[in-house]
C-alpha cells in the first residue's frame, strides 16, 4: 500500500479519538466485561477513553492516520511521572455510572502489572472496523517505533487479543505471562525493546 500519512492531534479531536477507540474495541472481550449492557456498552466506553485521551493531550502523545481512520494513544514514563487526570475518580464515575467499579478494578490490574523502569506506554492503538487489516496499526506503530529507537527508549503495551498480541509481536515487542479480569479475560503484558541497527540503517522496526 502507499505510504501512510501519521499526524500528530491536538486537543480539539479528543472526542473523535475516544469514538474511534471505542468502535474499534467493541470487537474485544474485556468491554463484554466492563460494560454488560450491549445497548450502552460503546458510549460508556467513548466516555471513559475521552478521560485518558484528554490526559494524553496534556501530558502524552495522540497520532493519527491522516483520514483519521486510525488512532495511537502514547504515555511517556520517562523521568518524573506525569500527574494523574485532574479529578478523575468524579469523571470516572460520570463516564461509567453503574459500572465504575470494574473500570476502576481495570485500572488497579494495570497499574499492578506496569513496569517501573523508562518506557513509552502504548495505551490505546485503534483503526475503524471497516479499515482494519490495511496496514494502518503498523503504520501508526512503525511512527512512533522510529522515535523510540532513536533516542534508545522502550515501548511497553498491554494487548487486549491474540489478534493485538500477534500484530505486537511482529513489531518486537516480547509477551509475558497475561493477567486476568474476573471472568477470565487474558492481558498480555509486552515489552519492546528499542532497534538500534534499524535505527541506523534507516528502517524502522
Amino acid at each position: 500500500m502507499s505510504e501512510v500519512r501519521i499526524e500528530r492531534l491536538g486537543p480539539r479531536e479528543t472526542s473523535l479519538v475516544a469514538g474511534r477507540i471505542a468502535e474499534a474495541f467493541m470487537a474485544l472481550d474485556a468491554p463484554r466485561w466492563l460494560v454488560p449492557d450491549a445497548a450502552r456498552r460503546q458510549s460508556v466506553l467513548a466516555g471513559n477513553f475521552a478521560i485518558l485521551v484528554d490526559h494524553a493531550m496534556r501530558y502524552g502523545l495522540v497520532h493519527a492516520t491522516a483520514d483519521r481512520a486510525g488512532v495511537a494513544v502514547w504515555f511517556p514514563s520517562v523521568g518524573d511521572p506525569a500527574p494523574p487526570p485532574e479529578d478523575y475518580d468524579a469523571r470516572l464515575a460520570a463516564a461509567c455510572g453503574e459500572w465504575t467499579d470494574r473500570f476502576a478494578h481495570l485500572d488497579k490490574l494495570f497499574e499492578a502489572h506496569h513496569p517501573h523502569p523508562d518506557h513509552h506506554h502504548l495505551a490505546f492503538l485503534a483503526v475503524a472496523p471497516d479499515r482494519q487489516g490495511q496496514g494502518l496499526g503498523s503504520a501508526l506503530l512503525r511512527h512512533h517505533h522510529a522515535v523510540l529507537d532513536a533516542e534508545g527508549v522502550p515501548g511497553y503495551l498491554e494487548a487486549a487479543s491474540e489478534t493485538g498480541r500477534d500484530l505486537y509481536a511482529r513489531h518486537g515487542y516480547q509477551v509475558a505471562e497475561p493477567f486476568h479480569l474476573p471472568d477470565g479475560t487474558p492481558f498480555w503484558p509486552m515489552w519492546r525493546e528499542p532497534t538500534r541497527a534499524a535505527t541506523a540503517a534507516g528502517q524502522p522496526a
